[in-house]
């Protein structure tokens, strides 16, 4: 694909193969007049997760888990045709599948150790509240004779 700003990494030294990646081209509703009309700029971006070897195995399977209900036969696919030129709706679809793959790659978030409130910290909660009841209880109804 000549003329597309480099390759697309997803983390690190792992990139979008281009050999991989399956472009197709239709007609975009929106702006343009008559040329929207006789040119092909909505771009759809498919990407063979399920087969590809470009990514490491373990990045491959978690892909799979987290993107599970967008995937057709193991083929991941991205749609855009915000703008009017084909080489910047390919630019915005080669970067979105980048960024999806990033997300659904990533390791997941390390486990939340669960810490206590300091006991100072609840008993000066008490205290307040206290100091706070005694208060509207000196505002009740009294004999003011």
């Amino acid at each position: 694909m000549e003329g597309m700003s480099g390759p697309h990494v997803i983390r690190g030294s792992v990139s979008l193969p281009e050999a991989e990646l399956v472009w197709r081209f239709s007609r975009s509703s929106g702006p343009g007049g008559q040329h929207v009309n006789t040119t092909d700029t909505a771009v759809e971006l498919r990407f063979d997760l399920a087969r590809t070897e470009a990514l490491p195995e373990v990045w491959k399977q978690r892909a799979l888990e987290r993107l599970a209900g967008r995937l057709n036969d193991g083929v991941v696919t991205v749609r855009a045709s915000e703008h009017r030129s084909q080489w910047r709706n390919r630019e915005t679809a080669a970067v979105r599948l980048a960024a999806l793959l990033a997300e659904a790659t990533a390791p997941p978030p390390r486990p939340r150790r669960p810490t206590r409130v300091p006991r100072g910290i609840n008993e000066r909660r008490l205290r307040e509240k206290k100091q706070r009841a005694q208060t509207k209880r000196g505002r009740s109804a009294r004999d003011w004779d």
